[in-house]
């Protein structure tokens, strides 16, 4: 994963925060956000702060919000899509459920995001990065602690382990993807099934089973790291786990819906949540994913990308509408028929 930072448009910067001050004007903006509910909610009250925009917001996780987007085709009711893994947001663009928008705040990001709006045709951009791997409670395990995804595979943690559903979660068709990259489809689908004995839960959420994990309802969850790290930053008894055999990575992403009642609103807070001021609001929710704009400042406990095996992750085909529904479909299949 190239992580290298763009050269910083100071122009473009100076050009797009004026005209969001001068088009701030009342009105509303309906919001469908799919990260933690806590940054949801800095989001919305800091921009309507800043704009005097009503911001109505519902969230839902990834998958839960691209079926809702794609369900109201027609008859819109959201207006921004913000956070979540970029599969789904390609997915809806490949779709046209969404619509392209060039932000002039394009010159202040890692190139990492500008290949997800480019690979998109401009539908969808990136706002952070994280990687995926998993966290276990130190309470419930200290000897001989898992370090791969093989060793979850291990009999000794029979249902112990927590993961979501790939239909409904972000977090667990990026797990889906990765796997099949790393390992080949057969092979990973042969590891889900080892791995289903192990799995007390497949939740909605992506990020419930680091919280489980954080009680002791469960020893481990499966999420992306960051989602660890707040676990672990809040007092939970958490170690975050990278894979030794390698990872994937998700480029979460925002995305305008095609439509939507408020189109000029949309594009106001597209431009505001790009901005490294508005970026820099996540480690207030305690979220430490890696930011877009170079100018917003890492979180000292985000899990660093550098020191992350990251797999080659081909963000083009499994963002695929052909290749999501064709691997989702087989997941309810051969391992979600198997959920206890």
């Amino acid at each position: 994963m190239n992580i290298t930072k763009k050269a910083v448009g100071f122009a473009a910067a100076l050009c797009v925060l004026p005209t969001m001050n001068a088009q701030a004007e009342s009105g509303e903006l309906v919001l469908y956000c799919s990260v933690d509910e806590n940054w949801c909610r800095v989001m919305a009250e800091a921009f309507q702060r800043e704009t005097g925009i009503n911001v109505l917001m519902t969230r839902r996780s990834s998958g839960e919000t691209y079926a809702q987007i794609r369900a109201e085709l027609g008859q819109p009711r959201g207006d921004i899509w913000w956070g979540g893994t970029g599969d789904p947001h390609l997915q809806a663009a490949q779709e046209g459920l969404t619509t392209a928008y060039q932000s002039p705040m394009l010159t202040e990001l890692q190139d990492w995001a500008v290949s997800q709006a480019e690979a998109s045709d401009y539908h969808t951009v990136g706002i952070y990065a994280g990687g995926l791997g998993f966290g276990y409670n130190t309470d419930l395990i200290s000897d001989d602690a898992p370090a791969c995804w093989s060793d979850l595979l291990d009999s000794r943690y029979e249902d112990d382990i927590q993961v979501a559903n790939p239909n409904s979660s972000g977090t667990a068709y990026t797990l889906l993807a990765t796997l099949v990259q790393l390992f080949g489809e057969d092979e990973a689908f042969d590891y889900l099934r080892e791995l289903n004995n192990n799995v007390s839960q497949y939740t909605q959420s992506g990020s419930a089973p680091i919280r489980a994990a954080g009680t002791g309802e469960t020893a481990i969850g499966i999420v992306f790291m960051h989602d660890a790290v707040a676990q672990a930053v809040q007092g939970s008894p958490i170690k975050t786990v990278a894979p030794c055999e390698g990872t994937g990575y998700e480029i979460g992403s925002m995305s305008i819906i095609e439509g939507g009642p408020n189109s000029e609103n949309a594009r106001i807070w597209y431009d505001w949540a790009l901005s490294a001021d508005a970026q820099a609001l996540a480690v207030q929710a305690n979220s430490f994913q890696v930011p877009s704009n170079v100018n917003a400042e890492t979180p000292p406990q985000a899990p660093r990308l550098a020191d992350i095996a990251l797999i080659d992750y081909d963000f083009a085909l499994y963002g695929s509408s052909e290749e999501r529904t064709r691997l989702l479909e087989r997941w309810d299949q051969e391992i979600g028929s198997l959920a206890r």
